[in-house]
């Protein structure tokens, strides 16, 4: 840990932590939206798309409530200037490779819904990413205790 005093942060920081709030409180309603999703919503999809969403074995769907949930705990951690912030991001950010891993790597996602279907996890992981090295730097600036 730091054993500096913790100092002021700027501004900005809290326009930075409000935001990964936000984003992750989306991403928490995406996860809630998929996991409701009833018979007569997935009945719309193409036959191909359903069939993504009806085979998704628990430990995928337990990735994405981790990866969301940790996302939003460690983004209140943030905003509260705690440092425990930096690990639940770190948490947050591996249960989205794992929850990739599974659409991407062992399903046919990317042919049944093209490329352009890379944009969104691509976005959550650099996302991710940058939540996890700013919570680090705040870290090491001492605006975190």
């Amino acid at each position: 840990m730091n054993d500096q005093p913790v100092q002021s942060p700027p501004k900005s920081f809290y326009v930075v932590a409000g935001t990964a709030l936000v984003w992750n409180l989306i991403g928490l309603m995406m996860y809630v939206a998929q996991v409701s999703a009833g018979p007569d919503a997935l009945a719309e999809l193409p036959p191909a798309e359903r069939a993504l969403y009806e085979n998704v074995p628990v430990w995928a769907t337990s990735a994405f409530a981790i990866a969301v949930n940790a996302g939003v705990v460690a983004s209140i951690l943030l905003i509260l200037r705690k440092s425990l912030a930096v690990p639940i991001f770190i948490v947050s950010l591996i249960a989205v490779f794992v929850q990739m891993f599974h659409y991407f790597g062992m399903t046919d996602a990317l042919a049944i819904l093209g490329p352009v279907s890379l944009l969104g996890p691509l976005l959550v992981i650099l996302i991710g990413a940058v939540l996890i090295w700013y919570s680090r730097d705040a870290q090491q600036k001492g605006w975190l205790g």
